[in-house]
C-alpha cells in the first residue's frame, strides 16, 4: 500500500516538475490569441497535453518489458534528468509563468479582434507537444513499471491539477526552486532504479539477454 502511494507520488512530482515547457508554450500560444479565446485555448491545450501523454506512455509501458529496452530507457531518462537540471537552472519555470499570467490577462498578449482561431493554436500546441513529451512519457512509465491504472491515474491527477492551478504550479516551482530539484532527486533515483534492473534483471537486463551474466530478478516486489 505504501508503495502505490509512493508510485503515485512520483508519478505526480515528476508530472508537475517536467511540466515548464508544456506551461510555456500553452502560454505563449493563447497570448497571441484575441482575449475571449485564451481560457479555452489554455484548458484544451492542457487537455491535450494530458491525453498525449497518457496515450505514449501507456505504450511506453509495454515497450519496457521487451529485453534490452529497459536499459536504453534508462540512458534516456538520466538525459531527460540533465535536461531538468539545465531548465532549472535556467528558470524556465519562471518564463512559462510569465506566459501563463500573459495568457490569464485580458489586457497582455494580443488584444484586438481575433486573428487567429482556436484550432490553429490548439494544432500548433498539439505538434510542439508531440515532440517534447519524451521526458514526461520515459519519467512516468519508469515509475509505473507496468501499471497502466497507476500510470493513467497518476498522470491523470496531475494533469487535472495543471488543467486549473497552471500559473500557480508554475509561480511555487519559481518561488520555491527546492521543490523542482527535490523532483530532480526523485528523477534520477527512478533513472538509476531503472539502469539497475535494465543491467541485471533476469528478464528484462541486458547482462542477462547477452549472456554476459546470469542475473537476478530484480521486479518489483522482489
Amino acid at each position: 500500500m505504501i508503495d502505490q502511494v509512493a508510485d503515485y507520488g512520483k508519478i505526480i512530482i515528476a508530472d508537475l516538475i517536467l511540466s515548464g515547457d508544456n506551461a510555456l508554450i500553452i502560454g505563449m500560444a493563447a497570448a497571441g490569441l484575441a482575449p475571449e479565446l485564451r481560457k479555452k485555448a489554455i484548458l484544451y491545450g492542457m487537455v491535450i497535453a494530458a491525453l498525449l501523454r497518457i496515450v505514449f506512455a501507456v505504450i511506453a509501458t509495454k515497450l519496457l518489458g521487451i529485453p534490452g529496452i529497459l536499459f536504453v530507457g534508462s540512458l534516456l531518462l538520466f538525459w531527460v534528468c540533465w535536461r531538468l537540471f539545465v531548465e532549472i537552472r535556467a528558470g524556465t519555470d519562471h518564463d512559462a509563468e510569465m506566459a501563463m499570467e500573459m495568457a490569464e490577462d485580458p489586457e497582455q498578449g494580443y488584444t484586438g479582434p481575433p486573428r487567429r482561431t482556436l484550432y490553429g493554436a490548439l494544432v500548433s500546441i498539439t505538434i510542439a507537444d508531440v515532440s517534447m513529451s519524451l521526458d514526461n512519457v520515459l519519467a512516468v512509465a519508469a515509475i509505473a513499471d507496468g501499471d497502466t491504472t497507476k500510470l493513467v491515474v497518476g498522470l491523470g491527477l496531475a494533469i487535472l491539477m495543471m488543467a486549473f492551478a497552471a500559473t500557480m504550479i508554475m509561480k511555487l516551482l519559481t518561488k520555491y526552486p527546492w521543490i523542482s530539484w527535490l523532483g530532480l532527486f526523485v528523477l534520477i533515483y527512478v533513472a538509476g532504479e531503472m539502469f539497475y534492473r535494465g543491467v541485471f534483471d533476469i528478464n528484462l537486463g541486458i547482462g542477462p539477454y547477452l549472456g554476459l551474466i546470469e542475473g537476478w530478478d530484480l521486479g518489483k516486489g522482489h
